[in-house]
């Protein structure tokens, strides 16, 4: 349902604006809520029964300005990469309807933008998510320099666990829960970037760029059921150093569950399969959440 609403928001849209909207990939919500919901667990159980709604939406709309900003610069590194795919030839900048220019200050002025949201919650979830920027900007090379990019990703990007964490205490402190949620997350990343790379991976290898799907190649499937075992390991031992109840431990191993059936189920060498699921992978995450909230209350 969300997707269809992005969907008729970017087409409907202004010509003028519906490149921009393309470039931040408001039509394709997937990739945020991946982002926001590690950052959401942590502030599930850092809140305990009083969470300030004011500052889990502020959490939201960071994350899709922080995503749309690193759309927006990824598609200026990768304009040429893109150009010779079927599935990304048509983004604005590789497709030339967006300036190089332009994209780096759009992409500017969201990373900006997304810091001012966060201020309001406080100094601390604002540093954690500047601090993030740099690692987001060096993404793009890691698929030309390093050997497992969506390593180097997974690193990056549950940097919002710990923001979750902050955006509660107001302190600039790692706790053995939040970094637990940042592991969960950090496996989940590997799980879902792994199948999002199937699609390309015939392109990826002419052009000579580095992918999960190359590296784990016909293992893939193995390599996924571990990571998922260690994301929910990791997601199960965050909820043993908080003070959470019973229910967040089925609720957890049943998330874990659900995933494992998507792993098993997907077509690794069909692009579309492989899509469906990269987008199914957030029913994961929205059981992890519930698992938080439910915990608090048992």
């Amino acid at each position: 349902m969300l997707q269809q609403i992005s969907e008729r928001i970017v087409k409907g849209s202004p010509d003028s604006v519906r490149d921009y909207l393309l470039l931040a990939r408001l039509h394709k919500p997937t990739g945020v809520i991946l982002y926001l919901l590690p950052g959401w667990w942590s502030f599930a159980l850092a809140s305990g029964r009083r969470p300030d709604l004011v500052a889990m939406l502020c959490l939201a709309v960071a994350a899709v300005l922080v995503r749309g900003a690193a759309c927006a610069f990824n598609d200026v590194i990768d304009r040429d990469i893109d150009a010779q795919v079927a599935r990304t030839a048509s983004r604005p900048v590789a497709a030339g309807k967006v300036s190089i220019r332009n994209a780096l200050l759009f992409a500017a002025a969201q990373a900006l933008l997304a810091l001012l949201v966060l201020l309001p919650v406080n100094v601390a979830t604002a540093v954690i998510v500047g601090a993030s920027f740099p690692l987001l900007v060096a993404y793009p090379y890691m698929k030309r320099i390093f050997f497992w990019p969506s390593a180097f990703l997974a690193l990056v990007i549950n940097v919002y666990a710990l923001a979750g964490w902050t955006a509660v205490t107001g302190r600039l402190e790692v706790s053995a829960t939040a970094l637990g949620l940042y592991a969960c997350g950090f496996f989940w990343t590997l799980i879902h970037d792994t199948i999002y790379s199937h699609q390309d991976k015939e392109y990826d290898r002419s052009i000579g760029v580095k992918s999960s799907a190359l590296i784990f190649g016909a293992a893939s499937k193995a390599w996924l059921l571990v990571f998922l075992a260690l994301s929910v390991g990791s997601a199960l031992w965050a909820g043993a150093q908080a003070p959470t109840g019973w229910a967040f431990f089925p609720l957890t191993v049943a998330a874990g569950l659900l995933l494992g059936y998507q792993i098993v189920r997907v077509d690794l060498d069909d692009p579309q399969s492989c899509w469906d699921t990269f987008k199914a992978n957030v029913s994961f995450g929205w059981l992890v959440l519930a698992a938080a909230v439910a915990g608090i209350f048992t």
